[in-house]
């Protein structure tokens, strides 16, 4: 009898570890955001990724200064220590994430971050050239202008003192063609946030398919004028939502594709507070997104609350501990 139930004990137990080798591993990184809902918005990221059952999930910090804007009660969280400093972001020497024990790294920092030493800079490129996966959400494409590597990754940036040199603004005309103007002229914008219509342009791609053409985002801030070196990219949707964008029929970039050597690349500029990362659109296409930056592929059904196109919807979120 007892060697049954050892035996059973010891099934149970491959089995368990079979299901834990199977789960994919991600890295969020963070620690430099000028942006409120930071760090709470990686905490959000962290609990919808594990709460899909597709991912085991670690967070990475660096220093972070004080006068940036951040909730304070979530830091414990993935806790490091703050740097000294007021007037600037501090670079931090030691943060050096080994890349390649995760399946993707999402990156959730923001406009004025602080440089990475530049062996990890050259590790993420290593790592994604060799097929890793990345998730740039949000303000994460305000950061690092100056990196042109990253650039690459994420095809398009804002703010940060990018120009014309960064490479073009990309967008969609009234007509549904993809525009690359090379003209003159800073980048980054938007107008007040609200609820905006999201326009499906690619419903081929894995993250896409299924979704319907036309779908309401929670309150959020909607990126125009990016510009960038939008090579190997694949624009999955578009939003406009100022009367001046609309006018000039501009439909700016919400969700693309990138292939980065044999890396993949989910760029999302949803995401901008509480509101926005509460917002079903966003969950659902943030995991998505993450799911192909892992794998390739998307096995997730879409969910019956998805947003309709007159009518945005939300999950409240309720932090576990």
């Amino acid at each position: 009898m007892k060697s049954i139930v050892s035996l059973l004990a010891v099934s149970l137990l491959c089995s368990l570890s079979a299901d834990a080798a199977e789960k994919l591993k991600a890295l969020i990184v963070d620690g430099q955001n000028n942006h409120a809902v930071w760090p709470k918005s990686t905490v959000m990221m962290k609990q919808y990724l594990e709460k899909s059952g597709l991912f085991d999930v670690e967070v990475a910090r660096t220093r972070f200064i004080s006068n940036f804007q951040r909730e304070k009660d979530w830091l414990p969280l993935a806790g490091a220590p703050e740097a000294e400093g007021k007037d600037k972001p501090v670079p931090d020497p030691s943060f050096s994430p080994d890349f390649t024990k995760y399946h993707i790294v999402v990156s959730n920092f923001g406009y004025g971050a602080a440089d990475w030493p530049e062996q990890t800079r050259k590790n993420l490129e290593d790592y994604m050239k060799k097929g890793g996966g990345l998730v740039a959400v949000h303000a994460a494409n305000n950061s690092w202008a100056n990196w042109p590597e990253f650039n690459k990754m994420i095809g398009l940036g804002g703010w940060g003192g990018r120009n014309q040199k960064s490479g073009p603004y990309v967008y969609f005309d009234a007509n549904g063609k993809v525009v690359r103007d090379d003209g003159p002229g800073g980048c980054g914008s938007h107008g007040p946030q609200q609820e905006f219509v999201i326009t499906m342009r690619d419903k081929t791609h894995p993250i896409t398919k299924g979704l319907p053409d036309f779908w309401m985002h929670s309150k959020d801030e909607c990126y125009s004028k990016l510009r960038g070196p939008a090579e190997n990219m694949t624009i999955l949707a578009t939003a406009a939502d100022t009367p001046e964008l609309k006018n000039a029929g501009r439909n700016e970039p919400m969700l693309m594709v990138l292939s980065y050597g044999k890396g993949r690349v989910f760029h999302t500029t949803l995401g901008h507070d509480t509101e926005a990362f509460q917002g079903v659109g966003f969950i659902v296409t943030f995991l998505r997104g993450s799911e192909w930056a892992a794998t390739g592929k998307v096995t997730q059904e879409i969910p019956k609350d998805f947003p309709a196109a007159d009518k945005a919807s939300a999950r409240h979120f309720e932090h576990k501990k």
